[in-house]
């Protein structure tokens, strides 16, 4: 789960990590408020939206007086903000913060994240802030340092002087640092994040370190733990069919493709759509029912599936371990049956119950097409879209 920067800034608030004050506008009225009540010569106005790199896009702002804050707001809400994280789609932008301008000196990038190979929490500084990291890592690789900290044993002053001496930083400038890190990597553990990102980090002409941005991305299975944290969740910022996906405990991606795929696993879901790829075909999405999908589960899904109007033809793809053939074809019959699919319906059903299944399938008057095994139910599902106009 992500949030937006002005819920970042204030869980930073809260943890007593230090970033420049602000405040949320729906409106050019709120924003030359925000700007007022600020109380500062100088500020910025940023977009509110789900994506990195708003500051290329036209979407982060320098305003230097309240009328011109509410001019610049006007322009920036409903505006389209297209970013390299967004697609050609873009987003939409519906609000705005309002923020106290900064006295920068110097720019650094600060990151943590869960190192799954090693497992622990990989932490990234660069004298390199303000800039995609993608970029310094291609050009200045130098001019970054890792250090993984084991969360069982904690973060130590090696760690922290590891970052120091690797990039050359004054004394005051790393004690500055290594209070920063500590109050952030606790935030890291307290929250179970998936990932951290300041960038740029800040230092004023006054020596104080600032968080300038924040990107939090939170572990989805630890949210129970975090209430507060579930709360924030902008569905707005969401695919529609991703959300309701949620609802009914489906695994749901949307891709760019015509071909609605169907498969309880992960891994499958992934054979299938290199499958798909590999007859000629493009994938609309990934979806994984899982191993104790219901037959209302199922329904939902085709649901979904359906609601993607680039879909041509559905590729149902069922190993049934755990799953049983016969209630994943209970399932797509109720579905067909009650959505009323106009697109061809490709199944290949293979393990328990699966003749059970297959004769389900058969004796249901339905036009769907069995398929003998997952590269023939490939095969016929791309030849299958390329019919549907």
């Amino acid at each position: 789960m992500n949030i937006h920067e002005y819920q970042a800034k204030s869980l930073f608030a809260q943890n007593g990590v230090p970033a420049p004050e602000g405040f949320l506008a729906h409106s050019p009225i709120e924003a030359e408020f925000a700007m007022r009540r600020l109380g500062v010569k100088v500020a910025v106005v940023k977009a509110q939206v789900h994506a990195g790199g708003r500051g290329k896009a036209g979407g982060v702002k320098l305003v230097k007086s309240p009328e011109e804050c509410a001019e610049v707001t006007a322009k920036m809400i409903g505006m389209t903000l297209v970013t390299p994280q967004t697609g050609a789609e873009g987003k939409v932008v519906h609000k705005v913060y309002v923020e106290a301008g900064s006295d920068i000196a110097k720019e650094y990038y600060l990151s943590m994240v869960v190192d799954r190979e090693t497992a622990s929490v990989a932490i990234m500084f660069s004298t390199e802030g303000g800039m995609d990291i993608e970029e310094v890592a291609e050009k200045h690789p130098k001019k970054i340092v890792t250090v993984r900290v084991d969360p069982t044993l904690g973060l130590r002053s090696f760690h922290l002087r590891t970052i120091s001496f690797a990039m050359k930083l004054a004394a005051d400038e790393s004690k500055e640092l290594h209070s920063f890190i500590e109050k952030t990597y606790k935030m890291f553990l307290k929250y179970d994040f998936s990932l951290l990102e300041i960038n740029p980090l800040v230092v004023t002409k006054q020596g104080k370190m600032l968080a300038l941005d924040g990107k939090m991305n939170f572990d989805d299975n630890a949210l129970f733990r975090h209430k507060d944290i579930e709360a924030m969740r902008d569905f707005v910022e969401e695919d529609a069919r991703e959300v309701a996906a949620s609802k009914y405990g489906l695994n749901y991606i949307g891709l760019d493709g015509n071909i609605g795929c169907l498969v309880n696993g992960a891994g499958l879901a992934m054979a299938t759509m290199d499958i798909i790829k590999l007859n000629g075909g493009v994938p609309a999405n990934f979806l994984d029912v899982g191993g104790g999908a219901t037959k209302e589960m199922v329904t939902n899904a085709f649901k979904i599936l359906l609601s993607d109007v680039k879909v041509k033809a559905l590729f149902v793809n069922i190993f049934g371990g755990i799953m049983r053939c016969d209630v994943i074809a209970e399932g797509v019959i109720a579905a067909s049956r009650e959505v009323g699919v106009k697109v061809p319906v490709v199944v290949r059903l293979e393990g328990t119950n699966v003749e059970l299944g297959r004769k389900m399938l058969a004796e249901s008057g339905l036009n769907l097409i069995n398929a003998t095994d997952m590269n023939d139910g490939a095969r016929q599902v791309v030849a299958a879209a390329k019919k549907v106009k």
